[in-house]
């Protein structure tokens, strides 16, 4: 069997400890319940309110209920009996009427009563995900809160499959560790010391039975061929497999009927099961992205191109290469389409009518201004247009007298 207390890096650990109950013996009493809130300084809960449904006050487990005997009534008979193979017995489940002395006049009807806990599980998932280290594996094996750890994130509550651990809601002038993450500990102070665990001490029938798990899965198996044997076919164990979603549990029982009966699931699974593939693919993603950020800006800025006009003229695209036509006269004649006029491959747009452009304007003919070009050599845009392109023939502008330089 696994000792999940090896991989948690106890070095010798003594053998890994667990509860077995039998849920065939358990007769209701709720001694359990009690010898776990006393020993454990547990608050009540409940305030002994019949929840209507059975004669049932807590209802589940949770923070403040670390054992919780279920009832469970049934219209269906105890045993199954098989001709010639089998006579009913009586385990002694509480019945609406008594039998008669020859077994006649007993009802098709039956209590189901189980000491629900902690599963303490081989694969525990809220040992997973605990971000504060809280929880622990013990040298038993067992799951422990540690309770001035535990910062009550509540990541542990979803993650049990179960539905076991929760957050302590109350009063924090009268309950203590409100909001703080609490679950059976197995008794982790007294075994420690060699006790038992105070629920298996007040059990009177032996329905739970602490001891190590090993041992306790031939006792249980043993168990159900008994049962077997009397003619109570629909006993099974649940949990004791290793090879379960959970990889065995610390703390399994012995059902007279289905595990959804008892509100167990039928197929638990460890819900972290999937969490390294998940780290995994969340990974790549990332590194998939950090990769595409260094290819952008690795290779620098790609500049757009200068905004222009639509009056702007497109000298290159007019004085494409053509054969036979010169570019340079395919240029001007653009410039001159668009209201410019040009000296080689300077151009000049009319001036507007100020006091200076009717000063310097000729009598006759149209009103120009001279050039205005950059440094470059290419005539400067208006303020409102996108920034020109070098001029490809700046030398023609730089002879020309009166140009900048």
């Amino acid at each position: 069997m696994i000792n999940p207390a090896l991989d948690a890096g106890w070095v010798d650990p003594p053998a890994r400890k667990g509860f077995f109950t039998d849920t065939s013996v358990c007769i209701g009493c709720k001694a359990c319940e009690v010898a776990c809130k006393e020993w454990n300084a547990i608050p009540p809960d409940g305030n002994l309110d019949l929840l209507g449904s059975s004669y049932d006050n807590t209802g589940s487990l949770g923070a403040s209920t670390w054992r919780h005997v279920k009832f469970i009534e049934q219209p269906k008979s105890l045993v199954t009996v098989v001709p010639s193979q089998a006579v009913p017995v009586d385990l002694g489940m509480p019945t609406a009427l008594l039998p008669g002395a020859d077994g006649t006049g007993r009802q098709d009807f039956r209590w189901l009563m189980e000491s629900d806990v902690c599963k303490h599980c081989t694969h525990a998932a809220c040992l997973d995900v605990c971000p504060t280290g809280s929880l622990f594996r013990t040298e038993f094996g067992t799951v422990v809160v540690q309770e001035d750890i535990c910062n009550g994130c509540g990541y542990c509550v979803p993650a049990c499959p179960f539905g076991v651990i929760d957050r302590r809601i109350g009063d924090k002038a009268e309950v203590k560790n409100v909001g703080i993450a609490q679950k059976c500990t197995l008794c982790y102070d007294r075994i420690g010391d060699g006790l038992q665990p105070a629920c298996a001490t007040a059990c009177p029938t032996q329905s739970i039975v602490y001891g190590d798990v090993d041992q306790l899965r031939v006792q249980a198996q043993a168990r159900v061929d008994v049962l077997h044997a009397a003619g109570v076919h629909d006993a099974r164990l649940y949990g004791e497999s290793e090879h379960d979603g959970v990889g065995g549990l610390g703390a399994f029982f012995l059902l007279l009927d289905e595990p959804e009966v008892y509100g167990l699931p039928p197929d638990p699974v460890v819900t972290t099961k999937d969490l390294p593939q998940m780290w995994k693919k969340a990974g790549l993603a990332a590194l998939a992205m950090l990769a595409g950020g260094i290819a952008v800006f690795a290779g620098g800025q790609s500049c757009a191109p200068p905004r222009r006009s639509a009056a702007w003229p497109n000298h290159r695209r007019a004085a494409g290469v053509v054969a036979g036509v010169d570019q340079a006269a395919a240029a001007r004649s653009a410039a001159a389409a668009s209201g410019w006029t040009s000296t080689r491959w300077c151009r000049t747009r009319p001036s507007p009518p100020t006091t200076a452009g009717r000063s310097s304007r000729p009598r006759h003919g149209r009103r120009t201004s001279r050039p205005t070009c950059s440094s470059a050599g290419w005539p400067l845009a208006p303020r409102s247009w996108g920034p020109a392109p070098t001029c490809p023939a700046a030398r023609y502008c730089a002879s020309r007298p009166g140009s900048p330089r």
